[in-house]
């Protein structure tokens, strides 16, 4: 299998994947900040919809940020990773504090990426979610929990690289899962491109901004 050389190549083999959604007014691409946002305006360009950004915070297992215990969106839409939380014995007061956190966090960021635009209606919307790859599936699980709540008539997973297995626990849930990478043995989702360096906030603000120039 081949690697991706960024997000944006990454983003530009997307876009030709969902060429069928091209041109239409009822498409709207929601990328998950920070690292599918290079990747959601490749595809937001090559379909010529709008672009925007679903805030979803993976909540750490305490002492091990990296790995999820759940995770929280938009929304309000919660996931729990119980295998995780039984495994390591994680108590209901430890999960209330990093819960607490991420709230405040998830809320910081909406403010930063969104102002004051409000949420856009999704009813009746082919709604495509977007992320640079999915590792453990909790943080593309819980977008797609809140995504559901707001009743969009399709909605669409195009991810560049997940676990095979992975895959086939998101594709149920989905109208549609478009993922050309699917190794069954994933490692790392970074391992999948040569140039997986830290997308910043300033990054995600210009992208924005650009899809709003071109009138996307």
């Amino acid at each position: 299998m081949n690697k991706y050389q960024n997000r944006y190549e990454a983003g530009k083999t997307l876009g030709q994947q969902l060429s069928a959604y091209a041109d239409r007014t009822d498409v709207i691409v929601f990328a998950l900040p920070r690292g599918g946002v290079p990747v959601g305006f490749e595809i937001a360009k090559a379909l010529s919809a709008p672009l925007d950004v679903f805030i979803v915070r993976k909540l750490g297992v305490p002492e091990h940020r990296e790995l999820a215990m759940g995770a929280i969106a938009t929304g309000g839409a919660k996931i729990l990773n119980d295998y995780v939380i039984n495994d390591l014995n994680i108590s209901q007061h430890a999960i209330q504090a990093v819960l607490l956190e991420e709230q405040q966090e998830l809320k910081r960021r909406e403010k930063a990426y969104r102002g004051d635009q409000p949420f856009p209606s999704l009813k009746n919307k082919i709604v495509i979610l977007v992320d640079d790859g999915i590792a453990t599936g909790a943080s593309i699980r819980a977008a797609i929990k809140a995504l559901q709540q707001f009743s969009p008539a399709r909605l669409v997973v195009a991810v560049p690289v997940a676990d095979k297995s992975i895959c086939a626990e998101i594709r149920p849930l989905v109208d549609e899962f478009i993922c050309p990478l699917q190794p069954s043995s994933l490692y790392a989702v970074g391992a999948w491109y040569d140039d997986f360096s830290q997308t910043e906030d300033e990054e995600v603000y210009s992208l924005l901004r650009q899809t709003k120039e071109m009138n996307l």
